[in-house]
């Protein structure tokens, strides 16, 4: 986000630089997640490749062992869960899942999971696609910004509350972004 932006909006010095701070903020706390999501996905790979080495290294001393082929069938199951899991949650971070967790709970068929040609888990583009755009699941994807601090409006009230300019200046300078996108006319609207 650019200060000129803010500027050009009207807003004042202090206003700016404080949604600037929570800007800058919120991108520090965006690539810590990015690190960590990287970490993992690294971790995951080197856990692939070591089970991959093991699985090679007993098809190599096994020879007609029931019990060496039960242990690589074994192994084969769990590089293919760990490859299968990683590949869900890599997808589901690139479609902006707000908790992987709870979107990957939705997901069906992952027991049964292949891949395709094109590297990718057959099917889950369109799973995740149907998340996304059905009216009880799509809040789970996108902009994880939330407006907080604000009461909700009362449906038995004929008319809605306005609000004032002293409530905006309490609002966290996320929540003053959110408000002022939602309100294009945002600066005749306070009182």
């Amino acid at each position: 986000m650019r200060r000129k932006f803010l500027e050009d909006l009207g807003l004042d010095k202090d206003t700016i630089d404080k949604i600037m701070d929570e800007n800058g903020t919120d991108i520090e706390t965006a690539k810590g997640e990015l690190s960590a999501i990287t970490t993992e996905r690294d971790s995951l790979r080197t856990q692939i490749a070591d089970r991959d080495k093991q699985i090679e290294s007993l098809k190599a001393s096994a020879g007609d062992n029931e019990k060496l082929k039960g242990q690589i069938a074994e192994l084969q199951a769990q590089n293919k869960a760990t490859q299968i899991n990683s590949a869900v949650e890599m997808a589901l971070v690139g479609a902006k899942a707000k908790n992987v967790k709870a979107v990957k709970a939705l997901l069906e068929g992952l027991d049964k999971a292949e891949f395709g040609a094109d590297g990718k888990i057959k099917g889950l583009d369109d799973q995740i696609a149907k998340l996304q755009g059905a009216e009880d699941t799509k809040f789970l994807f996108g902009d994880t910004s939330v407006i907080t601090g604000g009461t909700p409006a009362d449906p038995n009230d004929p008319k809605p509350k306005t609000m004032t300019k002293a409530d905006f200046l309490k609002l966290s300078s996320k929540d003053q972004m959110t408000y002022i996108k939602d309100h294009p006319n945002w600066q005749t609207e306070l009182q």
